[in-house]
């Protein structure tokens, strides 16, 4: 059952169908593309020869090659186009009854060995193999916009997919330069499963007012290198698209985390479904367009954040990585700085870090030698609190619990001058818990930086309610004179970056218990397809698994969501020692330096 594949049929010329045929012709393949609209086939032939062009002045390809490319390129309004096809690629939208149409007719017009591939994402591919008369040779082959430039292309075998057939995919996948992953059928594959919780858990933060869409999109960039917010992505995908897909992940799953978020819904019902309608969590200058423009919700770019304190001296509690980092970023920008340690040796072995620090930004030539003389000489080391005295803004940067937060700020309310600003840098724990430690808890505010601090942009900004309005206007003047990015959040577990990657990595470990695909498939499914710097398991043996299971247990006492309790299997690594990277063993093993 060797199929060639040289003839193939793609059947819907929308943006994905029209991405598909273009790769396909670019490598050598006769392509039939097919589409009841006249105008689609037209847009596709146009949209070739423009993509097509752009490449030959780009480099990419010839004159020729882009010749021949359009030579191989032919469209058709009828399925019985695709008589002669090899493989046939349906990309029509997303409907049981449209896509059980399509394959129906399609087995009276081509040949018995020919392959009908699903382009769905949401859809069962074996519910479709079963409408189908040669249900072994229905599989489901799922590219990702824009598919002349994502490499991944999930595979999908239902139970009834005959071996030879994923083969002949497979195979086609890596000539056309892609990274073919194999896969079970389930709604949302690997990719788009993992990928559409997180949308949908920001669209409900969203709806909760918990967040401006403006901070949640910069926070998941910024915070997890993403090249997308999560509500910009869902203007992108098409916010009636991201429901139907939810729809479908929830009716197999019925896990509360892919129930669509209500304003999903309602968005769709009002037409206003993202990009292509001109406006959806966001308002763009024309249906279509990319280009955002002002609309009622956008912040006003001169708006006063409010009257503030005035900060000149900064104290940083804490002698490990993060308050080492801190106290740099503070340094660089002109503030005077003591950082503060349980005991000189301490202070001075995390100021010796930061002198490292920035002797390496020299030696890069990211920083003179004077700048990191200057640098350094604002930076006093001190063995206890009690160099504080003065400070008018202290950070405390010291290990994530509760009970040594709170003993450090009450030592904090008793040494510090009134009016001082104090700051948590917590990840998970309550603030306000921790300001009520203090008999001033209205000076007490969230900076939860990133690490590695001096690189990392954002700063999530935590106001609890108690904290004062002049205390919020400080530390935001304060995050724009460091450089950094604040985006304001209400005082609840995981704030805004670890309330929404967190749950995406368990389900992702919850993926691998359930045996549906490998580490290595899925780690490479979320670069390739969802544009994530790190896959998930590469992600979690970095932060730590402890550490993750720590941020798990506390979301899901925060929410009480089933969804959100921790992964037997991560809990079973953590108990067994294997924390990741630091550990040497996590999700995998690494080389003892």
């Amino acid at each position: 059952m060797d199929t060639p594949l040289s003839t193939i049929a793609v059947v819907g010329l929308g943006t994905m169908g029209t991405g598909i045929a273009e790769v396909l012709a670019l490598a050598g393949r006769e392509v039939i593309g097919i589409d009841i609209s006249e105008a689609a086939a037209r847009q596709a032939v146009t949209s070739l020869e423009a993509s097509t062009a752009r490449a030959v002045g780009r480099g990419r390809i010839t004159e020729q090659e882009r010749a021949e490319a359009l030579a191989r390129f032919r469209t058709s309004d009828a399925l019985a186009a695709a008589a002669d096809a090899e493989l046939v690629i349906e990309v029509v939208p997303e409907s049981y009854e449209l896509k059980q149409q399509v394959f129906r007719e399609l087995d009276a017009i081509v040949p018995p060995t020919a392959i009908l591939a699903t382009g769905t994402n949401a859809l069962s591919v074996t519910r479709l193999a079963a409408e189908s008369q040669r249900p072994e040779r229905v599989l489901g082959l799922h590219f990702f916009n824009p598919a002349p430039a994502m490499k991944l292309v999930e595979v999908v075998s239902s139970v009834l997919t005959a071996p030879p057939a994923v083969e002949a995919v497979t195979r086609l996948a890596r000539e056309l330069g892609k990274e073919p992953v194999a896969v079970g059928d389930r709604p949302g594959f690997v990719a788009d499963g993992l990928l559409f919780g997180y949308l949908n858990q920001a669209a409900a933060m969203y709806e909760a007012n918990y967040a401006s869409r403006e901070d949640i999109d910069a926070a998941m960039k910024l915070g997890c290198g993403l090249p997308m917010g999560p509500l910009a992505l869902l203007d992108l995908i098409g916010i009636d698209t991201a429901r139907t897909v939810l729809e479908a992940m929830y009716s197999a799953s019925h896990d509360r985390l892919h129930a669509p978020a209500p304003v999903l819904g309602q968005l769709s019902e009002a037409g206003l479904t993202g990009r292509k309608a001109g406006r959806g969590f966001y308002t763009y200058e024309a249906p279509g367009s990319q280009t955002v423009v002002p609309d009622a919700l956008t912040p006003s770019a001169g708006a006063a954040a409010g009257e503030g304190r005035s900060i000149a001296s900064v104290g940083v509690a804490g002698s490990g990585t993060m308050a080492s980092g801190i106290a740099e970023v503070f340094a660089k920008a002109g503030y005077t700085v003591v950082l503060a340690a349980r005991g000189q040796e301490k202070a001075d072995i995390a100021k010796g870090r930061i002198a490292k620090s920035l002797e390496r930004s020299v030696a890069k030539g990211r920083l003179t030698a004077e700048a990191r003389d200057e640098t350094l000489g604002r930076i006093t080391a001190a063995g206890s609190l009690d160099a504080f005295a003065e400070v008018d803004l202290a950070v405390e940067a010291v290990a994530e619990d509760l009970e040594i937060k709170q003993q450090l700020f009450a030592a904090l309310d008793k040494v510090c001058r009134p009016g001082a600003v104090l700051a948590t840098t917590t990840s998970s724990l309550p603030v306000v818990a921790i300001a009520r430690a203090t008999a001033r808890p209205e000076d007490v505010i969230g900076m939860h930086f990133f690490n590695p601090a001096p690189a990392m942009k954002l700063v999530e900004v935590v106001r609890t309610v108690l904290t004062a309005d002049d205390v919020h206007a400080t530390v935001r003047a304060v995050c724009a004179k460091i450089r950094k990015h604040p985006v304001d959040c209400g005082d609840r577990a995981g704030f805004i970056v670890n309330a929404l990657l967190f749950p995406y990595l368990n389900n992702a470990i919850k993926m691998v218990e359930e045996h549906y695909a490998s580490l290595d498939d899925i780690d490479a499914a979320m670069k390739l397809g969802g544009g994530y710097p790190m896959g998930p398991f590469e992600l979690l043996d970095v932060v730590g698994l402890d550490v993750s299971l720590a941020i798990e247990k506390v979301l899901h006492k925060e929410f009480r969501d089933p969804g959100l309790a921790p992964a037997p299997l991560l809990e079973h690594l953590v108990a067994a020692g294997c924390l990741g990277r630091k550990t040497g063993r996590g999700f995998r093993e690494y080389a003892r330096r």
